[in-house]
């Protein structure tokens, strides 16, 4: 089955507090999004201001792969916003959304379910009539009323949306509530086979990925994320989590993605540069250490077998081998093949005589550098081959 990415770092990304990003970064970051096979890029909120409705359009004649999608609140001005962005994009898309849950409709839109319910009607058949591409997003859907959501995506499919975001907006649901809801939906929206259910999950309570992930096994076919997992409040589905998921455990998924996994650490050093937002080192499989080992028994055994302690081979994300990390923490096996691989070679006696120097400086620093190795390599004569 094909599930289509949605990347939404440009938009709902960009929403993290201080992460605005340069006109040209952004530009820069949809052009790389592209070439790595996004099907959709969600360039901004046009209505939000010029500056932003400059940007997306300046994206949305710049691509040449994905489909291009600005935000839209179901309003007409809003509506009208975003089409002017978009009018000269290959494939654009206009998203319109709207809360439908009870404490967004009394106390945000002070709307009551009926006129929520026209103007979903009104706004999505106006945005088909501009553009024949429009999702439609429930705001706030896994706080609504289940039969209340039903009338709502019924609404917007019969006017004119094709793609149904279902949005976990406050992060507050959990990974079997998600998919219970994901196949009622599929259940009781009549000509839901019509439709592409979507995705769109923060990380409140650290379950954005467990939760889009349970969403796919249920039927949703397009997952809404952005790199390096920011956004509102705690950040949104991170992308390359998602898709390492499912790449890794396509016997649990079965869900084929469009998309070049190789390209995912240069995009998070490019969001994490444009952002201001460095990536913490123990990140999943971006983060400085996601690919590195420093104890004993976990060097032994990637140095005999890499499946023993990696189940995401780095070469797939276009990286290098595993990085061992010396440190205190580090066997023998993992310092013999340092060295090695720096042209020094012990007997046995010697290379023991070199463990506990190593183990002394390694009370004193944090990693063992390859400079460090040498010194002490050279300083213990018998045995030692030294470097050509």
């Amino acid at each position: 089955m094909k599930v289509r990415v949605f990347d939404t770092t440009l938009r709902d990304g960009e929403q993290s507090p201080g992460a605005a990003m340069r006109a040209a970064d952004r530009l820069r970051i949809a052009r790389a999004l592209d070439r790595a096979g996004t099907d959709v890029i969600e360039a901004g909120f046009s209505a939000a201001s010029p500056a932003v409705a400059a940007s997306v359009a300046e994206i949305a004649a710049s691509v040449t792969h994905s489909t291009v999608a600005s935000l839209a609140r179901a309003v007409d001005g809003d509506i009208h916003a975003a089409w002017e962005s978009l009018r000269h994009a290959r494939a654009p898309r206009i998203h319109v959304f709207i809360a439908t849950s009870p404490i967004h409709m009394e106390h945000k839109l002070r709307m009551t379910p009926r006129q929520v319910l026209a103007a979903v009607e009104r706004s999505v058949r106006s945005a088909h009539t501009l553009c024949p591409d429009v999702e439609f997003s429930a705001e706030d859907a896994t706080r609504s009323e289940r039969d209340f959501l039903v009338e709502v995506f019924q609404t917007a499919l019969d006017a004119g949306a094709l793609t149904l975001n279902v949005p976990d907006t406050v992060g507050y649901t959990q990974p079997h509530e998600y998919a219970a809801l994901i196949s009622y939906l599929r259940e009781h929206v009549r000509g839901s086979e019509r439709a592409i259910f979507s995705v769109h999950c923060h990380d409140d309570l650290g379950l954005a990925v467990a939760n889009t992930l349970a969403a796919v096994r249920a039927g949703a076919r397009q997952i809404e994320c952005t790199v390096n997992g920011i956004g509102e409040r705690a950040g949104n589905c991170a992308l390359e989590e998602t898709l390492a998921a499912m790449r890794v455990r396509q016997d649990v998924y079965g869900a084929e993605v469009d998309f070049d996994m190789a390209a995912i650490p240069a995009l998070s050093r490019m969001v994490a540069r444009a952002t201001h937002m460095p990536v913490q080192k123990h990140k999943a499989v971006v983060g400085a250490n996601a690919f590195a080992h420093e104890s004993g028994i976990h060097q032994d055994g990637v140095l005999k077998h890499r499946a023993t302690y990696e189940v995401l081979p780095a070469e797939l994300l276009g990286r290098q081998a595993a990085r061992l990390h010396l440190g205190r923490q580090s066997g023998r096996h993992a310092i013999r093949v340092r060295l090695e691989q720096l042209g020094y070679a012990f007997e046995q006696s010697e290379m023991e005589r070199f463990y506990q120097s190593f183990l002394e400086l390694a009370n004193t620093k944090r990693e063992i550098t390859d400079a460090d190795l040498r010194v002490m390599a050279n300083g213990i004569p018998e045995g030692v081959a030294q470097p050509a």
